[in-house]
């Protein structure tokens, strides 16, 4: 146990406070440049600034989730997953700096209200764990998409990553659902969907 809180505690302070790096290579498009107005690395930059926070928030789930459940490959299916959200994180770190922009101000309150979503989800059971995986990654994937429509349509790096992180998250809901997560009840998924909404919104600003 003690083992288990210190890599969680080490966990949440990498991810809020320290720099990343992708283990697999940052998606692009061959052959399309990006080129941009300030206007519109502005706009790029505080989208994927919302990006940003969702795989802050990812990665507070996950590490919370891994720490509750008391199934051992559950929780190494855990920290794989958090694992691979580690390259979206730096995929949008880096695109951000390229863009001009920053992370957002409030990610240690985004991370710790994630964390305390998945330790509660975790306590209540591995098949209710999994299925706000489900439900989070269904709410991140319809998110990312309608991310390539804001998204300027020169930003063929933003897009790039989005997409591939947009692939990402809908295997990662799969899996989920394979390993036998239950349906949440519909007041329960809207509640997530309304919490979702105030951290883009507030993270698109700040």
């Amino acid at each position: 146990m003690i083992d288990r809180l210190l890599t969680t505690l080490d966990a949440a302070l990498r991810t809020v406070f320290a720099s990343h790096r992708a283990a697999q290579p940052c998606p692009t498009v061959a052959h399309d440049a990006t080129d941009l107005s300030e206007l519109e690395k502005k706009e790029a930059g505080a989208l994927m600034r919302v990006n940003h926070v969702g795989e802050v928030c990812a990665q507070a789930l996950y590490t919370a989730q891994a720490f509750a459940t008391d199934n051992e490959a559950l929780r190494a299916h855990f920290i794989r997953a958090s694992a691979e959200e580690t390259d979206h994180l730096a995929w949008t770190e880096q695109r951000l700096k390229e863009l001009g922009g920053r992370t957002s101000l409030l990610n240690p309150l985004w991370y710790a209200g994630a964390f305390g979503i998945g330790l509660l989800a975790g306590r209540l059971g591995d098949r209710v764990s999994l299925a706000f995986v489900v439900e989070t990654e269904n709410q991140v994937e319809a998110h990312l998409d309608s991310h390539l429509a804001l998204l300027p349509a020169g930003d063929h790096a933003s897009r790039a990553i989005v997409a591939q992180m947009k692939d990402d998250e809908a295997r990662h809901a799969q899996d989920a659902q394979e390993l036998g997560a239950i349906d949440l009840p519909a007041p329960v998924k809207s509640l997530m969907a309304a919490a979702a909404k105030v951290m883009t919104t507030v993270a698109h600003r700040v």
